[in-house]
């Protein structure tokens, strides 16, 4: 990778750290915010949710470092919506993932043919994303439910 092009990837990777790190704060709110008979299991995905985060967070980071560049101390956007029915946190989650798929498809196109190793983590990132969409895809459906939930 030339320097413009590690420059914009550094940027792209911060924009990652950014994003996951919004999704830490918004997983643990949303953990405290849960109540009812099905907090237990719920409040145990939601924080294991924002340790995953955490986790790309510092994957993120750590190729941030990698490239020479220094890892952002900002957090994405955070919107309070005050709405804590598990359907609002789901649905607000669903939005907060496509976000990070986003930015993960960005790092992908900037290292298409320049970077394997930067191809492959956002490959494998972008998978992650996928899935996770799709079981909150999943939880938003009405039991016996085929289609997917659209917002």
């Amino acid at each position: 990778m030339n320097d413009e092009d590690k420059q914009k990837a550094i940027a792209a990777l911060n924009t990652v750290l950014e994003a996951e790190l919004a999704g830490v704060v918004r997983y643990t709110h949303y953990s405290l915010m849960v109540y009812g008979y099905n907090r237990i299991p719920i409040v145990s995905w939601l924080k294991a949710n924002a340790d995953e985060s955490l986790t790309h967070a510092h994957k993120a980071g750590e190729l941030v470092t990698l490239l020479g560049g220094h890892p952002s101390l900002k957090i994405g956007p955070l919107l309070e919506t005050q709405k804590h029915d598990i359907g609002d946190i789901l649905r607000e989650s669903l939005e907060q993932e496509k976000v990070a798929l986003s930015a993960y498809y960005v790092v992908l196109k900037l290292a298409e043919g320049k970077s394997i190793l930067l191809e492959e983590y956002a490959r494998e990132m972008i998978v992650q994303e996928e899935l996770h969409l799709d079981e909150v895809n999943k939880m938003l459906r009405r039991p016996g439910d085929l289609e997917p939930f659209h917002a």
